[in-house]
Formats: C-alpha cells, sequence, structure tokens
C-alpha cells in the first residue's frame, strides 16, 4: 500500500469515531494507534529475540532496561507478547490486552502513551462498542518500515497532525503553525548564501547539524526543517531537538521523532523558561513560534531569579521584557542556544507579533534586549508577513532572523523585507487563517532575503539594508527651569491646607495667616522675603511648624510664572521645573550637540540637557520604512459619488411614495 494511501485509509478510520467524539478530538484516537501500529511494525523483527532476552533476565541481575535496546536494535523496545494482529485474534479481551500491549513497551515510548491518556481513550472506545472496530481498522495498515519509510511514515503522520489541527479551528493556532509560514522560515533559516563559509555549509558530504525549538507544540516546525535538508541537501542529515510544556503536543512531537528514526530523548516535557531541558547545549539552527502576547507572570519568581542571580551568564541578561508579553524571552533563549562562534556559529528563526518591535523607551527591559542583540550585530534580517495567516489570531507577525558569525556581506547590516502583499485568499477559511503563502512567493522572499545589495528598483519597496545605527536613539532629557510667584490669596492658601503633611495644623494655620491674605493679584517673586513673612506670623501665633510642612505651605502657595525670575538652589544653580521636563529621542546618527541647536534652541528660551540622564535605547519602526504615501481622493470625485448615491436615494424614495 503506498504512503499516500496509508495516509488516507488512516484518515478514513475517524469516521468510526463519529458520534461518539468530536471531530476536533479525532486525534486523540487515530494517533497514538498511528504510533502504535508503526511502532509494532518497526520492533516486529527483534520482537521473538527481545522476549526471549527478557525471559531469560527475569532475575533481574541486569537491568532489562539497559540490555533490550541493544537487542531491539531500536532505544525503545517492548516486553508483552502481544501485537498488533494478536490483538484482533480476542475480541472479548481487547481493551485488557491492548492495554498490556501498551504496558510492555519501554518507559521512553509507554511516556508517549502516558501524555496522550491512551489508557481513558481505551476505555472510552470500549465502552461504545469501537474498540474492537478500530484496532482491526489499524491491524489492516501496512506500515513496516520495509515498505514505508522513516520519511515516507514522517509525511503521513506530519499530514494526520496537520488534518487535524485544521479541523478544530478553536485549537489549532495554540499548538500547530501553518506550514507554509514554518517552510518560509525554515528556506530562510538554511538560504544557500550560507554556502561561502565551508563551515556552516550543508553541502559538505555527512554534514550534521542540530536544529532546535523550545516551544516545540506537535514538532512541525522541526519536521519541515528536516524535510527541507532532506530534500535540498540529502548529503547533509539534521538531528532534531526541542520541548514542550503541553502534554498532548509534546506526546506528538516525541512520536514524530520514533517515526521519523530521531532520538526519543531530543524532545523533553517542560517549562522551557523555568526549567531548560538541554541547559549548557548549544545549536547549529533555532526555530520557534513562541506564544504571542501571553504573560509570564507562573514563571516571574524563576525568571527573575535567573536574571538577579546569573546576569548575562545565564539566558536574561540583557533584561526582562514586562509581564504582560513572554515572547522576548523565548528570544533571548534562544539566542543564548546559539552555537558559539568559534565553533561554527548558529542561526535563529523566530515568529513574533509587531510589540518587540517598539515597546518601551530607552531603559526599559525590551529596549535593552533590542540594544544587545543590535549591538552585537545578531539581527540578520526582519520579514513583515501578511495578516490573517495563522489561525488563532489575525495580527501582523514578524519573521526575525538572528546570526552570530554573519557572511562578510551581511556583517553590520540589518535587512528588512516587506512580505505583507505575498498572499492569496485561502477558499476556505480556517479560524482567524483568511489568507497563504504559496510556494512561488515564499521563494521569492527568499530571493529578496539573499539580496543583501544591489537591490534593484523593482524590489526597493519591499526591501531595504540598514546599518545597525539606524535603529539606535539617545533619549535626552530637557531641563527647563522654575519660575514662580507667590500669593497669600484665599484660593491658594486653600489649596496649600490641603496638602496630607498640613492636615493637622490646617485650622490653626489659616487663623493665623487670615488677617494677611491678599486680593489676587498681589503676587511676589521674592521666596525669601515671602517665606520670612509667613513665618513670623505662625511664631506670633505660637505654632509649631516643621521644616517639611514650611515647606509643603510654601509651595502651595505659589504659582509657574513665565515672567518670574528663575528660581536657584543654595549654590545659585538654576532649580528644574519637573512638570515641564521633556524627552527626546536623537538618532544615533545625529549628533547631539547639532540636534539641540537645531530642533530646540530655535523653540525654548530658557533650558538645558542634563546629559547624566542620558540613555540610549532602540526600536524597529518597520512600518515607517515601508509607509506609502497615497493622496486623499479629490473633491471632484468625492462630489460626483455623493451626487450618485443622492440620486440612488431619490429613486427609492420615489418608489415608497408610489407604494
Amino acid at each position: 500500500m503506498a504512503d499516500n494511501n496509508n495516509g488516507a485509509f488512516i484518515w478514513s478510520i475517524a469516521n468510526l469515531l463519529r458520534g461518539v467524539y468530536k471531530q476536533a478530538d479525532y486525534g486523540k484516537v487515530v494517533l497514538p494507534f498511528t504510533i502504535l501500529r508503526r511502532l509494532d511494525a518497526v520492533l516486529e523483527p527483534t520482537k521473538d529475540a527481545v522476549l526471549g532476552e527478557f525471559e531469560k533476565r527475569k532475575d533481574g541481575t541486569i537491568p532489562v532496561e539497559k540490555l533490550l535496546p541493544s537487542v531491539s536494535k531500536h532505544d525503545f523496545y517492548n516486553t508483552s507478547l502481544f501485537t498488533v494482529d494478536k490483538l484482533g485474534g480476542d475480541p472479548a479481551n481487547v481493551r485488557a490486552n491492548l492495554l498490556n500491549y501498551i504496558d510492555g513497551f519501554s518507559a521512553n515510548v509507554r511516556d508517549i502513551f502516558d501524555r496522550y491518556d491512551f489508557a481513558a481513550q481505551v476505555a472510552r472506545l470500549d465502552e461504545n462498542d469501537l474498540l474492537y472496530l478500530v484496532v482491526q481498522r489499524f491491524a489492516g495498515v501496512d506500515l513496516h518500515p520495509d515498505r514505508v519509510s522513516n520519511t515516507e511514515m514522517g509525511l503521513i503522520f506530519e499530514e494526520l497532525i496537520r488534518r487535524f489541527a485544521e479541523s478544530s479551528n478553536e485549537t489549532a493556532g495554540e499548538h500547530f503553525t501553518p506550514r507554509e509560514v514554518v517552510r518560509l522560515m525554515v528556506s530562510l533559516l538554511f538560504t544557500e548564501h550560507l554556502d561561502e563559509d565551508p563551515a556552516r555549509s550543508l553541502t559538505v558530504p555527512g554534514a550534521v547539524r542540530t536544529v532546535y525549538d523550545p516551544a516545540a507544540g506537535t514538532g512541525g516546525m522541526l519536521s519541515v526543517a528536516d524535510d527541507y535538508v532532506r530534500e535540498h541537501f540529502p548529503q547533509a542529515s539534521l538531528t532534531l531537538v526541542g520541548q514542550e510544556l503541553n502534554a498532548e503536543s509534546f506526546a506528538i512531537a516525541k512520536a514524530d521523532m520514533v517515526i521519523k528514526g530521531q532520538a526519543i530523548e531530543n524532545i523533553i516535557w517542560g517549562d522551557t523558561l523555568t526549567n531548560d531541558g538541554h541547559h549548557g547545549k548549544t545549536f547549529d539552527y533555532g526555530l520557534s513560534n513562541p506564544p504571542f502576547g501571553v504573560e509570564w507572570k507562573k514563571q516571574q519568581s524563576f525568571v527573575q531569579k535567573e536574571f538577579d542571580l546569573q546576569g548575562y551568564d545565564g539566558r536574561f541578561g540583557p533584561g526582562l521584557p514586562r509581564v504582560s508579553d513572554g515572547s522576548l524571552l523565548f528570544l533571548m533563549h534562544l539566542v543564548k542556544k546559539m552555537r558559539p562562534r568559534a565553533q561554527g556559529g548558529g542561526r535563529v528563526g523566530i515568529v513574533l507579533n509587531g510589540s518587540p518591535l517598539f515597546t518601551g523607551g530607552a531603559g526599559s527591559g525590551e529596549s535593552n534586549i533590542r540594544k544587545y542583540v543590535i549591538e552585537n550585530d545578531l539581527l540578520d534580517a526582519i520579514i513583515a508577513l501578511p495578516t490573517d495567516l495563522f489561525y488563532n489570531t489575525g495580527i501582523a507577525t514578524y519573521i526575525w532572523i538572528l546570526d552570530n558569525d554573519k557572511p562578510t556581506s551581511r556583517r553590520g547590516k540589518i535587512q528588512l523585507i516587506d512580505a505583507t502583499d505575498q498572499w492569496v485568499k485561502m477558499r476556505k477559511s480556517l479560524g482567524s487563517k483568511r489568507r497563504q503563502i504559496t510556494p512561488e512567493q515564499i521563494q521569492h522572499i527568499v530571493r529578496l532575503y539573499g539580496k543583501s545589495s544591489n537591490i534593484s528598483e523593482a524590489d526597493a519597496d519591499a526591501s531595504k539594508i540598514f546599518t545597525l545605527a539606524d535603529f539606535g536613539y539617545t533619549t535626552i532629557t530637557v531641563e527647563r527651569p522654575l519660575q514662580l510667584n507667590w500669593a497669600l490669596t484665599p484660593e491658594r492658601l486653600a489649596h496649600a491646607l490641603s496638602a496630607k503633611s498640613l492636615a493637622s495644623l490646617a485650622a490653626s494655620i489659616e487663623v493665623a495667616l487670615l488677617p494677611l491674605v491678599e486680593h489676587a493679584g498681589t503676587t511676589t517673586s521674592d521666596s525669601a522675603a515671602f517665606t520670612r513673612r509667613l513665618k513670623s506670623a505662625l511664631a506670633l501665633a505660637d505654632i509649631a511648624v516643621a521644616a517639611p510642612q514650611v515647606k509643603a505651605l510654601i509651595s502651595g502657595l505659589s504659582e509657574r510664572d513665565d515672567t518670574a525670575p528663575i528660581v536657584t538652589d543654595a549654590r545659585g544653580k538654576p532649580i528644574a521645573d519637573t512638570d515641564l521636563r521633556e524627552t527626546e529621542n536623537v538618532p544615533l546618527t545625529d549628533e547631539i550637540d547639532d540636534y539641540i541647536v537645531r530642533e530646540l534652541a530655535p523653540h525654548v528660551e530658557h533650558f538645558w540637557v542634563d546629559r547624566s540622564k542620558d540613555k540610549i535605547g532602540y526600536e524597529i519602526p518597520f512600518t515607517r520604512h515601508f509607509y506609502k504615501y497615497v493622496p486623499p481622493r479629490s473633491l471632484k470625485e468625492i462630489d460626483s459619488d455623493l451626487n450618485k448615491l443622492v440620486a440612488e436615494i431619490a429613486v427609492l424614495l420615489n418608489e415608497v411614495e408610489r407604494a
């Protein structure tokens, strides 16, 4: 049976589940049974040898988990007497026998079925008289490795995962990235311009490279990366590595690795942010589509502790983003996982929403992360994707490509590519996904990425090259002097006495100062004389007022006055008016002194720049760089449209009157 027929046949088995399972839950049955059938076929040649060795070693002198993999010739084994074919021979006991068969697997495979909660699915099928039918149907599927290779089996399993994910609009986006987006990422990551570096080239016969996904989901990104390398670089191979928190997605990803012949232990279950399952390891390539805009409050204490104790020796040294969006934590994690440059370097492709491009001013966690990535020349390119590509969101998304050993032609540069128009409309929407990128459009985007210089006029609107400094700025603090007048009017006195620090003395102070209350407009700019006058009145009334209370009273009786003299401190230096304090972002490509002369001096009379408060920040205003001015419609055109509408309304009104 050809692999395409196998895939279609397995898919058809899901029809048995109608009425008992929701369509979105078909995968909970079909996927683990597909895994079971494949493993059953893979272990068939060594089944008798494993059973024989297991029988001999029952005394426990040698742990079977260390011995039996060498007998089965795989990383896993099964010690049950049953096979899928034998299960069909005893309909009355199929449930107990199937569970016995599952329990016979080595712990690393049994874990897959446990994550699927397979025992519960078996019970549900049995209670609805479906279990024996499902077992029979799967027994008729030939997935023996002599007839279905690991590559073909991987394709079958990926297709099943995709179809089950897409059949569930409500959950597809949580653990499944659209395949065309992954293909684009992989094509960008493995782009052929890297061939100029033999240490990184995939064209070297026997080359073995690692690819890692810290939020692996069902393993789709890893699978597409593997498929791409098999197709374009058959002389090379990839080792797939990942980690996933969701139990069911982890089971699918781990099963996919088993089916592909990859090492099972390379897929780790757990929270990447709090427990790095591949601590201390680095990889040639990184891929990820972390959750968009998801808060990391649950992980905050762990992440903060690593930041405080380890700094740059840990993963989060550059800074921490606001707790409402943890996507930049995954970016920093992947940066730490890049193979060091001395060992050949590493490359990363990660999908992010628009927030990481610009959220946070200079000195914020987000800006400091961008600063680290850009100043260390790690950011290679950002590609803006069309909206409405993902299953659970229609927002704008971007692929970031990072590289810690850029080709010479790309060093010190960052490429921005506007691919927002590279899409076609889908015949049928899937949740929020209404658009897709065609293979031809993927090729076009990859070609744009490969052109880091000599960009043609035709491509100039879609691809732009920048220096690192183009995205940086210095936030300068512009201070203006405090200019005040003072007066003892009823309004100002009432305002001053509303201060918390004066609450206990307010009534007494009001009585003491009432004889001094003047008409509005009688002001003074001599704060020292005004203060002495008030203190004298309070002393005569025998009211003890502490220095902070006097300060609060004097402040409450003041008002800003642009014509008043500048207020100075005890050393004669101007005091800054904090209410008038402003900041300006000066591009790193501009001289700050020139900027002050050009942009500030002509417009502000009294000011100074406190350079001690300077902060370097980075943002990537993607939309601004690709903004296209669209002139408004002419008045003549608008009038014409309005006249047409008026005429149409008149016709409708006439019809109503006639009726």
